[in-house]
């Protein structure tokens, strides 16, 4: 069966109940140099990751990556935070790898599909973000972003650190005492779907980890006195969100937080604010 069919079938659909009750939750399109539909390159969001948000509740949009040749950080966070002003909440998909200069290190033989215009717009959507205060999911290279935003910085490839490869897998991970994700769920562990061969290494400005593989790969990440809400895994929750109630409560956690968002006034930051990246120039 079509999962577009499967997902709208197990969704409520009423116009009028539906009317103004979904909140925007804004998603970088990632970009493709062909797909099966078109004779062009495309902007993209996967299906399942756009089926999650809504099934959760929310409306994802998805926004066109821009970066304005000459554009300072300062003023490409101003043309992002209009852009997205209208949003609820932010998700940060996966992707690509991050261009290794942007935490001071040399390119990788393993990296892959590595876009600066890609790095440079996502670092300003997580930025104003998190000065705003809107409700962000970082997914897998979006958990890395935001490290890498706040100062961190990554292991290039986990098969040589650890000795594991963290793609292709369904593990189990532990979920640290005390943590937001582990009170959210209810639990002190729980399966997830990896597909990533780099992760976090140094942990960015007052990010702490949240969960832990049973290599000690850092596979969840919070921000420890951020008044907004904020959640970064290492995992694709979208891959299961269908079938395992943990991965759905955290796209229902992201639209229930967007919707309490709503209720109140936004923040308006001047700068990049408390947010800083190591955003080292984007031309």
């Amino acid at each position: 069966m079509d999962l577009r069919h499967q997902h709208l079938g197990n969704t409520r659909l009423s116009a009028d109940s539906d009317r103004g009750t979904r909140p925007l939750i804004v998603v970088p399109a990632r970009f493709a140099a062909s797909t099966s539909a078109l004779r062009y390159g495309a902007d993209v969001v996967a299906t399942k990751l756009a089926e999650s948000i809504f099934a959760a509740g929310g409306e994802p949009w998805i926004i066109h990556p821009v970066v304005p040749e000459g554009t300072d950080e300062a003023g490409l966070d101003e043309l992002v935070r209009q852009r997205i002003q209208p949003a609820s909440g932010v998700v940060l998909p996966g992707g690509g790898d991050l261009a290794a200069r942007w935490f001071g290190a040399s390119p990788g033989a393993s990296d892959y599909d590595v876009d600066e215009l890609q790095d440079a717009f996502d670092f300003a959507v997580a930025r104003v973000a998190l000065a705003s205060g809107i409700p962000m999911l970082a997914i897998c290279r979006g958990a890395q972003v935001v490290n890498v935003a706040r100062g961190g910085d990554l292991v290039q490839d986990l098969r040589y650190s650890v000795g594991a490869d963290h793609r292709h897998r369904v593990h189990r991970v532990r979920l640290l005492e005390d943590s937001a994700i582990a009170r959210l769920l209810g639990a002190d562990a729980t399966e997830i779907s990896c597909y990533h061969h780099q992760g976090v290494r140094r942990l960015g400005d007052g990010l702490q980890a949240s969960a832990l593989a049973e290599d000690g790969t850092i596979e969840s990440i919070e921000l420890a006195g951020h008044e907004g809400w904020f959640l970064g895994v290492q995992w694709h929750p979208e891959d299961t969100s269908d079938v395992d109630p943990h991965q759905a409560t955290l796209f229902r956690a992201l639209v229930d937080a967007a919707r309490d968002a709503d209720s109140r006034p936004r923040a308006h930051p001047s700068s990049s604010s408390s947010a800083a990246s190591t955003l080292r120039g984007i031309t």
